[in-house]
């Protein structure tokens, strides 16, 4: 009951969000304290060679770890050596069998044995939480077990912290996006239809003082004003279907993406299944997604070809994008890849990238059918009753209906940790984490 109690409060100020050195902290000293341990500390994997003290705690008999203290590691040796190899929890009862550097350095610091649970972020081991002891004794039963789901709350809390920063930054660069948007339509306005405009006004002006004394040139004025006309008008169709295509409006996704393609500077492969009319942002966000995706491959890929897919099941929007260029792109690395990203996640999508170099690059985004539904399957009752066509393109520009059945989906099961957590942090009479 007494551990059940100090989990439940662990988690409950994890779920409250502070900051993630506060968590470091207070795991390092609950899970010392309810162990029983000498020492408490919380590592993190700074390389596979080397890790980081990123909180301690003591029963005050020995000095704790000082914080940003890195230590070796040993692979397959010590408590994060071995859970570096295997991802599980790790008991050593006498480090002196361990051998190596791990073992001088427990001798130095007067442990004898210790325990660790790994910290596993993304399939992978990003740290731990340790209990160290000096005594001749064996750590009590199970207690790496233990250490193991205060591990999975750091994970938690780490995720946590993790998200909140991407969703920060992210906001940040879809801020600066929308502020160089507006400064390249005032550019395109200004270098193009504007300029025509001034021009025509020009001419008209010179065709007034011409019309009486000299018909033949007033005829050739208002020839080229009609054409600076015609294309100051094309110019600004552009920029007004660049901003939002008035076809994506009024005849949907299919539509408008069949009359994308047939532009593109490069074949095109188009398939679209989508039987209901997703939410009006969903359904601009894919026609922008698709857009900015073909511009990017017509401009870095090098690519013969392209594919794009795009079907609803389950209340959410897929999207690939596949072509068969040079690959080797990176949204990681201030592409243009990384805004597409941010528009995605900005509606509760998620995009994902394979880019190997040499092999082409593959963009699959998954969005809600609903600007609500953030993931959750739902329909719009307005759009309920409207059924798109299935259009399959080839690159010759034709178009014809198909029909393709798209498989449903379960959802998927909250991780354990997930369900752990909020057990935990629903459960009655939680005491404060100071108590």
């Amino acid at each position: 009951m007494r551990e059940h109690a100090v989990l439940r409060r662990v988690a409950t100020f994890v779920a409250s969000e502070p900051p993630p050195d506060e968590v470091f902290t207070a795991v390092a000293r609950e899970a010392g304290l309810l162990l029983g341990a000498q020492r408490g500390t919380l590592l993190r994997v700074v390389n596979p060679q080397w890790a980081e003290v990123v909180a301690s705690w003591s029963d005050g008999m020995a000095p704790a770890l000082p914080v940003g203290h890195c230590a070796a590691i040993e692979q397959g040796r010590g408590l994060l050596g071995q859970m570096l190899q295997t991802a599980r929890p790790v008991r050593i009862e006498d480090f002196d069998e361990v051998g190596g550097v791990v073992a001088a350095l427990m001798r130095e610091l007067g442990v004898r044995c210790g325990v660790g649970g790994p910290i596993v972020i993304g399939g992978r081991v990003w740290g731990a939480v340790t209990a160290a002891w000096p005594g001749e004794g064996p750590p009590p039963p199970g207690a790496e077990d233990r250490l193991a789901a205060f591990a999975e709350l750091v994970a938690y809390a780490v995720q946590n912290a993790q998200a909140r920063n991407e969703l920060a930054a992210s906001r940040a660069r879809l801020v600066e996006a929308s502020v160089e948007a507006r400064r390249q339509i005032e550019r395109d306005l200004h270098d193009g239809a504007q300029q025509r405009l001034v021009v025509t006004a020009l001419e008209l002006s010179m065709l007034e003082r011409k019309l009486d004394g000299d018909p033949e040139a007033a005829r050739a004025m208002l020839a080229r004003a009609r054409e600076q006309l015609a294309c100051g008008l094309s110019e600004l169709r552009d920029l007004a279907r660049g901003i939002h295509p008035s076809v994506l409006t009024e005849h949907g996704l299919a539509t408008a993406l069949k009359a994308l393609v047939q532009r593109a500077p490069l074949p095109v492969d188009l398939h679209v299944a989508v039987p209901e009319r997703p939410d009006p942002t969903i359904e601009a966000a894919a026609y922008f997604l698709v857009s900015e995706a073909l511009t990017n491959v017509a401009k870095y890929a090098g690519a013969e070809r392209v594919r794009v897919d795009v079907t609803a099941s389950d209340g959410t929007l897929e999207l690939t994008i596949a072509d068969d260029g040079a690959g080797g792109a990176d949204a990681a690395k201030g592409s243009g890849l990384r805004g597409l990203v941010d528009r995605v996640t900005a509606l509760g999508g998620r995009m994902d990238v394979s880019s190997p170099p040499g092999r082409g690059t593959r963009l699959s985004a998954r969005l809600p059918a609903s600007v609500l539904a953030a993931g959750t399957p739902a329909r719009d009752p307005l759009l309920s009753g409207y059924a798109a066509p299935a259009y399959e393109i080839r690159s010759n520009g034709h178009a014809r209906a198909s029909q393709r059945e798209t498989s449903s989906r379960s959802a998927a099961s909250r991780p354990a940790w997930v369900a752990r957590t909020h057990e935990l942090t629903t459960a009655s009479s939680t005491p404060s984490l100071s108590g």
